[in-house]
C-alpha cells in the first residue's frame, strides 16, 4: 500500500492505482463547539495574501529541510505544491495526489458513515487538527474536497518536545562546527566571547519571532512575518535572503567535499579534453554528479530520514576530535593567542554562521503540540549547540594552534582510525543534506514558471540541474571554505538572525512595545549591522587577496 496523509484524512491508494479509499475521522466533541471559529479562520487563511504570495512553497520545503520525521508520518503535498515540486523521477514512497485523483469516482469509505456523520455535498466541511490550548493560530485546516492545504502540513506534525529539540539541533549544528577551531585561531581566545554573545542574542531574537507569530493567526513562516512587518516588498526581500543563504550553503558543501576527499586521495587527478583536474576539482565534480540525481527526486522524505543523522554525525566528529587529542596523544599543548584584532572580523562571520537557524524556528514553533514550551526548546538547542561549538573550538585550537585549517578534519593525522571516522562522517553528511537544502530554492523558482509549464517534468529538471551546476562553478571559483562560511555568516546570517527579527518585531507590535524592550531591540540591530559590515568587508577582502595571489 502507498499512502499519503493530510491533517485529519487518510488517502490510501492500492498498488495498481485502481482504487482510492478515504477514511475521515469524526471531530472531537470539544472541536464542535469551535466550528464557527475554525471555519471563519480557514476562510480567512484561504483568502489571505500570506497564502497566495510568492513563495507559497516555503512551508513545505523548509519542513522537509529541517524536520526529523517519524516513520509513521507521510507527506501529502497540495496539488499546487506537487506541481511545484515535480521533477524527473517519481516517488516510490509517497503519492502526491492531483485534483483529478482527489475527485475520482473510485473512492469509497473504509468505514460506513453514520447518518449524523454523512457529509452533505453542498456543505463546506473542515477537518481540524487538535488545537494547542495556548495558541489557536497553530491549528491547521484543510477543506475536504476543494482542498486548500496551505503549506502542505502532514498529519502528526504536532511534534513533541524531544522532536522539536532534535529538529532545532539538526538545523543549528551543521558544517559550521568544523570551522570553530579556525574561528578561535582567527579571533583568539577572547573571540570566544563573541560566540557566547551571539548565542544569547540569537536565542532572544528567536523568542521575538515567536511573539511575531502570536500577533496574528495568519502568520506561519518567516516570510509571513516579513510581509506583516514591511508588506509584500519585505516578504520578497526576506525570502530572497533566506534562499541565497541556502544556495550559498550548497556551495560550501561542494567545497567541503572537494577538500576532504582530496585530503584522503591527494594523488587523484584526471585529464579531460586538455583540462587537467587536480584532486580537489575532480572530487568536487564527482560530488556534483553524485548529488544531481537526488535533486531530481520528486519526494525527498527519504533523505529527511537520513539527514537526521547529521545530529549524530556532529557529535561523532567532536568525539573523534577529543579521542585524537586525548587517547591518541596528539595533545593539547598549543597556547594560542589571546586576541587577533586583524582577523577578528573573520571570526565574527564564522561564529555568526553557527546560529543560522531562524529561518526554520517559525516552522518548529507552529508544529509543536505544546507551543508554550518553545522557549525551553530554544534554550535546549542553543545550550547544547553552544557547548559543542565552544568545546570544539577550544580542543581544536589547543591541538593544532596557528596551523589550524578552515576544517579541523584536515589537521587530524591521516593514519589514525578516529581521524578516518571523522573525515568520512564529514563527507557523508552533505550528500544527504544537499538536495534538502537546495530544494526550497528550486521550488521557489518553479513557482515562477508560466501555468502551462507547471505540470511539465522538463522545466523543473532543467532548473534544478542549472542550480546544481552553478554551485559547482561557484565552488571551483571561490574554493575557500572558511572565508565563504564567514561571508555567509556576516552578510546573510546577521540579517536573518540579528537584524530582521527585532526589526520585524518593532514594526508588527509598534505601539505595544515597552521602552526597555525597544531599546534592547535597537541595540541588537546595531550589533548585527556593525558585525555584518566588518565581517563582510574582511571576508571579501581576504577572498580577493587569495584569488589574486
Amino acid at each position: 500500500m502507498k499512502n499519503s496523509v493530510s491533517d485529519q484524512s487518510f488517502y490510501i491508494e492500492s498498488e495498481d492505482d485502481e482504487e482510492v479509499e478515504k477514511l475521515e475521522y469524526d471531530r472531537n466533541e470539544e472541536d464542535e463547539g469551535n466550528e464557527e471559529f475554525y471555519a471563519s479562520f480557514s476562510s480567512q487563511r484561504k483568502n489571505s495574501s500570506y497564502a497566495t504570495q510568492w513563495p507559497q512553497s516555503y512551508r513545505q520545503s523548509i519542513d522537509l529541510y529541517s524536520s526529523v520525521p517519524s516513520p509513521t508520518i507521510g507527506f501529502l503535498g497540495t496539488p499546487t505544491l506537487s506541481r511545484l515540486g515535480s521533477s524527473f523521477l517519481s516517488s516510490s514512497l509517497t503519492r502526491r495526489f492531483t485534483p483529478e485523483s482527489l475527485n475520482a469516482p473510485v473512492k469509497k469509505p473504509l468505514l460506513p458513515p453514520s447518518v449524523d456523520d454523512e457529509i452533505q455535498p453542498h456543505k463546506r466541511t473542515y477537518s481540524l487538527a487538535t488545537p494547542a490550548p495556548s495558541r489557536k493560530p497553530s491549528v491547521r485546516f484543510d477543506e475536504k474536497v476543494q482542498v486548500d492545504h496551505g503549506h502542505g502540513i502532514p498529519l502528526g506534525r504536532q511534534s513533541s518536545y524531544g522532536q522539536a529539540v532534535v529538529n532545532g539541533i539538526n538545523v543549528l549544528c551543521g558544517v559550521g562546527i568544523l570551522s570553530t577551531p579556525y574561528a578561535a585561531k582567527e579571533g583568539g581566545w577572547l573571540g570566544l566571547i563573541i560566540l557566547l554573545t551571539f548565542a544569547v542574542l540569537s536565542f532572544y531574537t528567536g523568542l521575538l519571532l515567536r511573539q511575531c507569530l502570536d500577533s496574528s493567526p495568519e502568520l506561519e513562516t518567516y516570510p509571513d512575518i516579513g510581509q506583516a512587518a514591511f508588506g509584500s516588498t519585505g516578504r520578497i526581500a526576506l525570502s530572497i535572503i533566506l534562499y541565497v543563504e541556502l544556495y550559498a550553503s550548497c556551495v560550501d558543501y561542494i567545497i567541503l567535499e572537494g577538500d576532504n576527499l582530496s585530503s584522503l586521495f591527494p594523488n587523484a587527478h584526471i585529464n579531460l579534453g586538455g583540462f587537467d583536474l587536480n584532486s580537489r576539482r575532480l572530487f568536487s565534480l564527482m560530488t556534483t554528479l553524485a548529488v544531481l540525481p537526488t535533486v531530481w527526486l520528486r519526494d525527498l522524505s527519504v533523505l529527511s530520514y537520513i539527514s537526521a543523522g547529521g545530529v549524530v554525525a556532529s557529535f561523532l566528529v567532536v568525539l573523534c576530535l577529543f579521542w585524537v587529542g586525548l587517547v591518541d596523544q596528539v595533545g593539547f599543548q598549543n597556547k594560542g593567542t589571546v586576541l587577533n584584532l586583524s582577523t577578528l572580523p573573520v571570526a565574527v562571520g564564522l561564529y555568526g554562521f553557527c546560529y543560522s537557524g531562524h529561518a526554520v524556528f517559525p516552522n518548529i514553533y507552529t508544529s509543536m503540540a505544546e507551543p508554550r514550551k518553545f522557549s525551553s526548546v530554544l534554550l535546549s538547542c542553543f545550550g547544547i549547540c553552544s557547548l559543542l561549538y565552544a568545546g570544539t573550538a577550544v580542543m581544536g585550537y589547543k591541538m593544532f594552534g596557528e596551523a589550524t585549517e578552515s576544517q579541523f578534519t584536515l589537521n587530524m593525522p591521516k593514519d589514525l582510525v578516529a581521524s578516518k571516522i571523522a573525515v568520512w562522517a564529514t563527507i557523508v553528511n552533505p550528500f544527504t543534506k544537499y538536495a534538502l537544502t537546495l530544494s526550497p530554492v528550486a521550488m521557489s523558482l518553479e513557482e515562477l514558471l508560466p501555468p502551462r509549464h507547471l505540470k511539465s517534468h522538463v522545466y523543473p529538471m532543467l532548473i534544478r540541474t542549472a542550480l546544481v551546476v552553478s554551485t559547482l562553478l561557484v565552488g571551483l571559483s571561490v574554493p575557500f571554505f572558511g572565508l565563504v562560511l564567514s561571508l555567509i555568516g556576516s552578510l546573510l546570517t546577521m540579517l536573518v538572525t540579528l537584524i530582521l527579527p527585532p526589526a520585524c518585531y518593532l514594526s508588527i507590535l509598534r505601539g505595544k512595545v515597552g521602552c526597555i524592550q525597544a531599546t534592547i531591540c535597537i541595540i541588537i540591530i546595531a550589533v548585527g549591522a556593525v558585525s555584518s559590515a566588518f565581517g563582510t568587508y574582511s571576508a571579501l577582502t581576504k577572498i580577493i587577496q587569495n584569488l589574486s595571489s
